[in-house]
Order: structure tokens, then sequence, then C-alpha cells
């Protein structure tokens, strides 16, 4: 199976933003950006406002990918399908949902809150504001690498179910006190797909050895994914935010 990267976007402890344009990458433990509207939307989005964080975090992504890809911009619906790997899911959305639940018995359960309580919920976001009815789900699973969306989203174009599929992790971390969790950092990358050829960051191909490669070279995890895409300066690039990020922790 074979793809065309067309965009790539991210939110990450070390830089966001479109991979053109972006103010840095490093899918790395740290904190997180608090994204204001207008650093992801030019115009009033009210909703962004209500949104729970890890919708925000999922959302921001696929904005910068389809940003990138050229594809923000629509005006009838199409079927461009979302898949995203997620480890903790809504963990911390549920989290603080149970915390207003608890004190007053439910009395005081925050409404807005429990709208947020499924981890596919930011897909549903992002299917209103871009206009996406295509393929739409999360993948739930420990694996440190989270390419199993990538791959999904590879056999959705050659089964044709569409042209175009946005691929993806999104994570928060762990909620305090989560107990045995892998060792999966924060942070939310997303990648346009197409079968069709032409400009963009290159070719994915998943081989007879199930290895995944990115213009020919392999690719375990996202943060290859990103490095080998933006070659020839992508490993300079991600080692430069990585530093930067840790200069910048007290």
């Amino acid at each position: 199976m074979k793809a065309t990267i067309l965009g790539l976007g991210w939110v990450t402890a070390g830089g966001w933003g479109p991979a053109g344009t972006a103010s840095g990458f490093a899918l790395a433990h740290g904190e997180l950006p608090e994204l204001a509207r207008r650093d992801v939307f030019a115009d009033p989005f009210q909703r962004y406002g209500r949104l729970d964080r890890f919708s925000r975090l999922g959302l921001a992504a696929i904005a910068f990918a389809l940003r990138d890809a050229g594809l923000e911009a629509w005006q009838q619906k199409r079927p461009v399908g979302v898949i995203a790997d997620t480890r903790y899911g809504c963990l911390a959305t549920d989290t603080d949902y149970f915390d207003t639940v608890l004190p007053a018995g439910g009395s005081l359960a925050s409404p807005n809150l429990f709208a947020y309580t499924l981890p596919n919920c930011f897909l549903g976001e992002a299917a209103i504001r871009f206009g996406l009815t295509g393929t739409s789900f999360i993948v739930s699973g420990d694996a440190p690498e989270r390419l199993g969306a990538l791959r999904l989203a590879m056999e959705s174009l050659a089964w044709g179910e569409e042209a175009t599929v946005l691929a993806g992790c999104c994570d928060l971390g762990p909620p305090p006190g989560f107990a045995g969790a892998a060792d999966v950092p924060p942070g939310a990358v997303f990648a346009v797909l197409t079968q069709k050829s032409g400009s963009g960051y290159g070719e994915v191909a998943i081989a007879g050895d199930d290895v995944f490669r990115l213009n020919g070279e392999t690719i375990c995890d996202w943060s290859d994914l990103v490095r080998v895409a933006l070659q020839p300066d992508g490993r300079r690039f991600i080692e430069n935010c990585i530093a930067a990020e840790k200069d910048n922790r007290p």
C-alpha cells in the first residue's frame, strides 16, 4: 500500500503549527502550549473555547495539517476521513467531569464536560468545522509508536473508501495518579494522505515486510515520519527543537 503525504500539522511540547510554518517540533515529554482560538483560527469560532483540552489539542493539529495541505477552506462537504491513535483518550476530561459529579451527588454535574467524555468527540468537531463526511474513528491502544491510524488510513485509501484521509495521534498524557501508563508523550500530529501523486512530502508505503517507509526510509513512529518528511534538514530541525525545549525547562 502506498499514499502521498500532502500536509502535516502538530501541537507538541516543542512547537506547533502547519509543517511549513511551524514554530518547532518535539513529540516528547513536557508542557503542551495552551493555544487560544486566534492561535489556530483567524475567524471567530466560539465552539473552540467550549472544547475540553483533549478536543482542542486534536482539532488544532487537524486544522494545521489541512492548512499545510491547502485544504482548510471549503465550500461543499467533502468525503475526507479522519483516523486517530490515542493511548489515554479523554481520561483527563472524564476525571474533570466526575470531579463535578461527586461533591453534590450529581446535582452540579457539568453538562459541558459531559459532552466531551468520549475520545472521538474532537473528530466530530473537525467534521463540522471542515465539512468532512468520510470515515471517522479512534484507535485505542498502548503501542508507543501509535502508527495504527496511519495503517488504517492507507487501507481506507487502497479500498477506495475515500480519496483523502487524515491520520494521526493525539494524547494529553496520563491523568494524575494514573498507574501502569505506557511511556507515551503528550501532543498531536496529523498527516493528510491521498493516493493521488503530486507535490507534498513524498510517498509513504507498507511493504510485504510490514514496515513503514517514507521516501524509501524506514519510519518507526510519528517523530520519524516528521523527520523524514522534512528532509534534508529534518533531523537537524527536530534535534534543535528538542534541545531548545530542554534549555527552556526550569
